[in-house]
């Protein structure tokens, strides 16, 4: 029998398994993150057909259930913002995101639009968000890796 599925009862009190308790943290955060999106999405209040598209591929992504995707559509705002504290791990989500966008065809403003606001929803200075952003979309159009993004974007004003 695996550690994983092993369920303790203390008291008649079921008590989570270490699978179960990451796996709700690693779902709710997924979902928050999500959320924070949509949000981001909804700042100049609608949701356009190319925000929509990538809205949905995220979703899918993300393993957000059709239900929990309508529920966070209809009620976003009652979902924290937790941008990522650390700056590597914001530069991975900018690296996972730029590259949805990307694949999405997202061309020209639009996607620079797009990219921008979800910079400014990961933490990224307003000051800075527009060269973050070109750099991004340069990189990821160059194709290059999450390592080589990264040492690429902290080392850009050099």
């Amino acid at each position: 029998m695996k550690f994983d599925y092993i369920c303790t009862t203390f008291k008649n009190k079921k008590i989570m398994s270490i699978s179960d308790l990451f796996d709700s943290g690693f779902k709710k955060r997924n979902e928050d993150h999500f959320a924070a999106i949509v949000r981001v999405a909804m700042d100049d209040g609608i949701i356009t057909e190319d925000e929509k598209a990538f809205l949905d591929r995220l979703a899918r992504n993300l393993d957000i259930s059709e239900a929990d995707y309508k529920q966070i559509l209809k009620d976003y705002q009652s979902h924290p913002i937790n941008p990522p504290t650390s700056y590597d791990r914001r530069l991975e989500r900018l690296y996972d995101l730029a590259r949805m966008v990307y694949a999405d065809h997202i061309k020209g403003e639009k996607q620079v639009l797009l990219l921008k606001k979800i910079g400014i929803g990961l933490g990224f200075s307003p000051n800075n968000v527009m060269y973050v952003v070109d750099k991004a979309l340069t990189l990821v159009n160059d194709g290059v890796d999450l390592d080589t993004f990264m040492e690429e974007i902290k080392n850009m004003n050099r």
